[in-house]
């Protein structure tokens, strides 16, 4: 068996656009272009990266809430882009989402025992009343809840009462796999630690593993393991959290870890400021797709899409900066391959 429990390979999404009496397709937004990635068992893989990157959108890909336009997902060395039907049905019991917003991602109409006792009977994995009530109860307790809390509808809890309650949805199938979209965000800083602590305490006790979504830096280093920076659809670099924090490799990355807030008053980083908005997905730029916005921009980079490639052992990284990162068959300036330090190719 292979210690990989998910494998994505060239995963693409685009949503169409468009426009006229008989909508014709007038263009192509690419919220994920060719994204890949291997999640071991037990693992977290950190995703992050700005808002409208694509993170979301890859997570439920990978699930199938949203179906991939290309790419192969695989799960256990199976296909999931080829599964339907029942297959599927039975596969999603292995891979579960916690969603963003604790507050629309629940049914305000059902109780939380309800809710729960649904998908138990859905799925076949209880039959009697009190086996269905004993594994609610069991639930609840796992995540930090009364079992008193069954009777209550979702608006008597807090927000983090509802994460929680989202996280005992998820687990009440018993997955091997969980997206983790950005299941922080919404809630009080004084709450974040608490349900990071609780996701971490049951990946430990139920052998989990999770795709971390996340734009907040310091939460993904909490949490992961390695770490996948995506930017405009794309990964631009994946390494170990050791590693990514303490030497990144991509102009992105850096900017990126500039902006962390230093916990030290008194501490110093140099502040790299990015010039510019995020461009559309409807309408990348040619060339590297961060070239309009990076400080270390160079002539070629408007011209050649760099490859995500192995600059460090198990360090991956797209940047021309690189010359392992250069197109194949693309020639490599000399500045690039004399190995020219990349604090010098900075332009005006």
């Amino acid at each position: 068996m292979s210690d990989n429990l998910l494998e994505v390979k060239g995963l693409k999404k685009y949503f169409p656009i468009k426009r006229g009496l008989f909508s014709k397709t007038v263009g192509h937004v690419k919220a994920v272009d060719d994204v890949s990635f291997t999640i071991k068992r037990g693992e977290t893989l950190g995703l992050v990266g700005e808002s409208g990157c694509g993170k979301t959108t890859a997570g439920r890909s990978i699930l199938r809430l949203i179906e991939p336009t290309a790419g192969s997902i695989k799960f256990e060395g199976e296909e999931v882009t080829e599964m339907s039907g029942n297959r599927l049905r039975e596969m999603r019991r292995n891979m579960q989402i916690i969603f963003q917003d604790p507050y629309s991602s629940l049914n305000p109409r059902i109780t939380v025992g309800g809710m729960l006792s649904e998908i138990l009977k859905v799925h076949g994995l209880r039959t009697s009343e009190n086996d269905i009530k004993d594994r609610v109860n069991e639930l609840l307790e796992t995540v930090g809840l009364s079992p008193l809390h069954a009777r209550r509808y979702p608006h008597e809890f807090s927000g983090g009462q509802r994460q929680r309650i989202g996280i005992a949805r998820a687990l009440s199938v018993e997955p091997k796999f969980i997206v983790c979209d950005e299941p922080v965000s919404a809630l009080d800083v004084s709450i974040q630690s608490q349900v990071l602590n609780l996701l971490m305490d049951l990946q430990q006790r139920l052998g989990l593993t999770y795709l971390f979504i996340a734009h907040d830096l310091s939460v993904v280093k909490h949490i992961s393991d390695r770490v996948a920076v995506m930017y405009l659809g794309e990964i631009v670099e994946i390494t170990d959290y050791k590693t990514l924090y303490a030497d990144p490799k991509g102009p992105y990355t850096q900017a990126l870890l500039s902006a962390v807030p230093v916990a030290n008053p008194r501490g110093k980083r140099e502040r790299i400021v990015l010039t510019g908005d995020v461009p559309s997905p409807a309408n990348v730029p040619s060339g590297c797709y961060f070239h309009p916005r990076c400080p270390q921009v160079m002539p070629e980079c408007s011209v050649a899409h760099p490859e995500l490639t192995d600059e460090a052992q198990g360090h991956t990284v797209r940047c021309l900066i690189y010359p392992s990162s250069w197109p194949a068959g693309a020639p490599i300036p000399a500045h690039i391959s004399n190995g020219v330090k990349k604090n010098s190719l900075a332009v005006a």
